[in-house]
């Protein structure tokens, strides 16, 4: 826009209007210039401002024409139809986009160069350090859990590093943004603070280094008594109700309200959390946690659901807090529950009562651990026959709240998948050696400081085996389903695969899951520097979340040959009817 300097007249209406400015010769206007609408407003330093030709339309049907009243602006520049009122400090280095509304703040300022909130150190897991992740805006699960876990890499981890350091340096300025159509009213401090378009900030307390990706399709909102400081909040997020949040990345589409207290934490897509507490944590996509007295600490989760009372412990008293947990996927805590770190806990399981010795179910998915007698009794497989575990596959993906066209964490729903297949298959193996060590008519089994009863090693071998019926069934089922062969060479050329990469283990990158080969391949590309920048990472994981069912086939092929003893290059018809029966 083409600026010009006050005509004398000008001044002269502006100081009749209650305006004064240090200099009225670094004011810039427009061509054509409103100026009957600013009123008791004053300048200091560079100041450009916009046209003001419109009126907004304000919530309950009030209209007000754009302009200044009652302000003072420092460094400024100002886009067309904005409307900043009742300013009880001031507005220092800022570049307002068109149409803001800004109303009874108490100060907006930039005083320094700053990335904001980009590149600040997030001690998650650890509170005492040693695995602190560097967030910034396009920050995904994937990438930080590489960041958090794969510390025994040190030159990825020191690559990543440089990386999110020079995007951070790149986006660092000593002036702030609030983009097109922000509305900030009866806001205290914001410092340091770069807001994205169609932001809605009302009531909040303060806000301080941070960044706001909202946009028009995916707005955010923060709302009442809030304080942020030193964070990232991702688009369609909101964070109200008093909530507090200080070192956090909060990502797409997440709900953080009614007094939810955070810090060190990284709070992915979908993610909801009242009342509680976090502390160092790792929350994946789709962690839930509602309630008051609920503490989640130094523990990495994802489709997590958090019940009343759920708590954690990571201290060895004189040494402090430096234990952590994991959680997998799908895992659900109930009131009152407790489990004492280092613990890791299976996917999909049910933690009930209280756990004060360390555990590790990871290898028996799908089951519940009871607490008895101040012992923990491990049910394996059980919450395959659980109702609510179909019920929670299907409805995690309803539940995805992002409308943004760009997903920042690549999120796979299935219940069965070669990570948990490959576990239940493990889970066998184990359950058979316990059964070959103590006898199958042993009451009681000894498993990783848990018990595990007789009945439930024979029902948890059952159940585990159905599920891997039914998962290697699917995409064999898939492989063929719609199309009228003539013959049996035609088949098996249609079960062949000669693609490699998803043989092998598989992981589960915090909602992502791919094989190990395709992360061992992202992983010696950034250490070789094929990779270079933060958004060949994040491609080359689209990538393989795109191909997950073409890389699932590979796997399922090698299994189905090894479970069932079969050759898929010579099978006959019968032996295929036989294996879709099953």
């Amino acid at each position: 826009m083409k600026r010009r300097n006050l005509y004398p007249e000008e001044i002269v209406q502006l100081q009749s209007q209650f305006c004064h400015a240090d200099d009225w010769n670094t004011v810039l206007v427009p061509e054509k210039f409103d100026i009957e609408y600013v009123w008791y407003t004053r300048f200091s330093g560079q100041v450009e401002l916009g046209a003001f030709e419109e009126s907004l339309d304000l919530p309950g049907g009030m209209k007000k024409h754009s302009g200044l009243c009652r302000a003072t602006l420092h460094n400024c520049t100002l886009g067309n139809n904005v409307l900043i009122e009742d300013v009880h400090n001031y507005i220092a280095n800022y570049t307002i986009g068109n149409r803001c509304f800004i109303q009874n703040i108490h100060v907006m300022m930039v005083d320094e160069l700053t990335s904001f909130g980009n590149n600040v150190e997030v001690a998650v897991l650890n509170e005492t350090g040693g695995r602190e992740v560097p967030i910034y805006d396009h920050l995904s699960a994937s990438l930080a859990y590489i960041i958090a876990l794969y510390r025994h890499r040190p030159v990825l981890i020191q690559k990543l590093q440089q990386l999110i350091k020079k995007y951070a340096d790149s986006v660092a300025s000593t002036t702030g943004t609030v983009a097109d159509c922000v509305r900030i009213v009866n806001t205290g401090t914001i410092h340091n603070v770069k807001v994205g378009e169609y932001t809605a900030i009302e009531n909040c307390t303060r806000l301080e280094n941070g960044s706001i990706n909202s946009n028009q399709k995916a707005p955010v909102f923060i709302g009442g008594s809030v304080i942020a400081q030193d964070f990232i909040i991702s688009s369609g997020a909101m964070v109200s109700d008093a909530a507090k949040i200080i070192r956090c990345f909060i990502g797409q589409a997440c709900h953080v309200t009614h007094n939810f207290s955070a810090h060190d934490s990284l709070l992915f897509s979908n993610c909801a959390f009242e009342n509680g507490e976090a502390c160092a944590i790792f929350a994946g996509p789709f962690t839930v946690s509602m309630h008051k007295s609920s503490l989640l600490i130094a523990g990495m989760y994802s489709f997590l659901n958090a019940g009343s009372g759920s708590n954690q412990s990571n201290h060895m008293y004189k040494l402090g807090p430096i234990h952590q947990g994991i959680v997998e996927r799908g895992s659900k805590t109930t009131s009152d529950s407790y489990i004492l770190w280092p613990s890791r806990i299976g996917a999909f399981s049910l933690v009930m009562g209280r756990h004060y010795h360390h555990c590790d179910t990871s290898d028996l998915p799908f089951s519940y651990l009871i607490e008895k007698d101040d012992e923990t009794y491990l049910v394996p497989g059980v919450n395959l026959r659980s109702v609510g575990t179909i019920r929670d596959a299907q409805k995690w993906p309803k539940r995805d709240k992002r409308v943004d066209s760009v997903k920042l964490d690549k999120i796979n729903y299935n219940l069965l998948s070669p990570y948990t297949i490959q576990k239940m298959m493990k889970a066998i193996r184990v359950l058979k050696q316990l059964q070959s060590l103590v006898g199958e008519t042993s009451e009681i089994y000894y498993y990783q400081n848990t018990r595990i009863k007789g009945s439930s090693l024979q029902k948890g071998i059952k159940l585990y085996r159905m599920a891997i019926d039914k998962f290697l069934g699917n995409p064999l089922i898939k492989r063929l389903e719609g199309i009228q062969f003539q013959s049996v060479e035609e088949i098996r050329k249609r079960l062949a695969t000669d693609e490699k990469t998803g043989s092998g283990e598989w992981i589960d990158l915090s909602g992502l899951i791919l094989s190990r080969k395709a992360l061992d391949k992202l992983l010696d590309n950034i250490e070789g520097e094929t990779f270079s920048t933060l958004t060949q990472i994040e491609s080359y994981l689209e990538e393989e979340y795109e191909k997950y069912y073409f890389r699932e086939w590979t796997w399922a092929y090698e299994m189905i040959e090894a479970y069932y003893g079969v050759n898929l290059q010579t099978i006959t018809p019968d032996k295929i009817i036989e294996l879709v029966q099953k």
